[in-house]
């Protein structure tokens, strides 16, 4: 564990938070830009689908393959080579001429986002005290509330006036400037490495006991369940509230950013209330509250837009409360030596829940000769089911035993053992 004065503490906190905005927005801003890349490519919705689905898998095997290296190197030389490869990776999509291209460019980019995330939160772990792991957290999510008020939006407009490469573009320039500020700001993180990296021949080796110790297992089945479950209904939103609701494709954009603007103060507030009160009593309480919306979002009701627009934006924040104490509790789990290819594997499962909870969604549904979205309520009382056999597992989530001995001073780039010297906040 190192330590930070306060004011640097959340200036690396809200810098790991763009990292992730921008992965998270590249991740996102694919979905309403679907009618333009099928017309530019002349491609099916099925192919269209597949290079959306190619950065899930390609983020959970690269996050997985991660686990095997991610504990060799400093965090921070790490973060800065795999962020220069995801803003190449952009700028490669917006390049593309030719489906394939495109193709090759979502999964590159789907490779680097998934140890960028492993990344950033293994520096939050090593950096943030356990207990204020749960407010830097939120603060981590809140990339997600950034990602739906003003990147979707932002890449949605300037695909509609430049072309649907423009938000690309976006994203390539956003990630060089975040990257040349994480260079002045992230320290060198390299402690972990103390005790010896593992010999490249054990590598392999040391992944599976990794992934096959009892306690990771628990947690990764966690992830998976939450993730599957909430990707059994967040994807299909769209869709269904433009063909069963009649509501416009153009308004779509305003539900996201009601959304996202409740969540970026929630998750906050969420965060610090589960490091008061306890992250497993946090996550219970708001796995309970989501189940409500959740069986209301997929069996709606005929209701004007207005309503749609606050209902919306509950949703976002119930939902997305639930994973920020999920998130703070995996973190605890591994040990501190093994920690960045724990997280590594647990980005891995995360995308293996999104793209299976997507699949499984997309075959429950089926449409009729009017176009309308047919059986949307079985996605929403499957995700409810899956929900709460992970609100019973998270009993059975432990955390590894608190590891003693000094703090470790992150002072400029580089570590020191002097005790933490107290900076005002800033």
């Amino acid at each position: 564990m190192y330590a930070l004065p306060p004011a640097r503490e959340r200036r690396l906190t809200w810098l790991l938070a763009l990292v992730q905005f921008t992965i998270i927005m590249d991740f996102m801003v694919m979905m309403p830009l679907g009618p333009q890349i099928m017309s530019s490519f002349q491609i099916a919705p099925a192919a269209f689908a597949a290079a959306v689905s190619a950065y899930s898998w390609c983020s959970g095997l690269s996050g997985l393959f991660a686990a095997t290296y991610i504990d060799r190197f400093d965090r921070r030389r790490l973060l800065l080579v795999a962020y220069a490869l995801f803003a190449l990776s952009n700028l490669g999509c917006a390049m593309a001429t030719t489906y394939p291209l495109l193709l090759a460019s979502r999964a590159f980019a789907g490779i680097t986002g998934g140890v960028l995330s492993a990344g950033v939160m293994a520096i939050v772990a090593d950096v943030v005290p356990a207990s204020r792991r749960g407010a830097a957290t939120g603060v981590i999510m809140t990339s997600f509330s950034l990602a739906a008020i003003a990147g979707v939006p932002a890449g949605v407009l300037l695909g509609a006036h430049f072309g649907w490469a423009a938000p690309f573009w976006l994203l390539a320039v956003l990630s060089a400037a975040i990257g040349c500020t994480a260079a002045t700001i992230v320290p060198s993180l390299a402690e972990h490495l103390r005790a010896g990296p593992v010999a490249i021949a054990d590598a392999l080796p040391a992944l599976w006991r990794m992934l096959s110790r009892v306690r990771h297992l628990k947690a990764f089945a966690l992830t998976f369940l939450m993730m599957f479950a909430h990707m059994l209904v967040i994807p299909f939103i769209s869709p269904m509230l433009v063909a069963n609701h009649g509501v416009p494709a153009g308004q779509i954009s305003w539900l996201y950013m009601a959304g996202g603007a409740a969540t970026l103060f929630t998750s906050r507030a969420v965060g610090r209330l589960a490091d008061r009160i306890g992250h497993r009593l946090v996550f219970r309480i708001f796995g309970v509250l989501a189940m409500v919306p959740v069986l209301v979002m997929t069996h709606m009701p005929a209701i004007p837009f207005a309503i749609m627009v606050p209902f919306f934006a509950l949703f976002m924040v119930v939902s997305s409360a639930r994973m920020v104490p999920m998130q703070a509790i995996l973190t605890t789990v591994p040990e501190p030596a093994e920690r960045g290819a724990f997280l590594s594997a647990n980005g891995a499962l995360q995308a293996l829940g999104t793209g299976c909870g997507a699949w499984v969604g997309g075959l429950l549904l089926s449409t009729d000769t009017a176009g309308h979205v047919l059986g949307y309520g079985t996605n929403g009382w499957l995700s409810v089911a899956v929900a709460t056999l992970g609100l019973a597992w998270i009993g059975c989530v432990a955390s590894a035993p608190t590891a003693r001995g000094p703090l470790r001073v992150a002072t400029g780039n580089a570590v020191s053992d002097e005790p933490p010297a107290l900076a005002p906040d800033a």
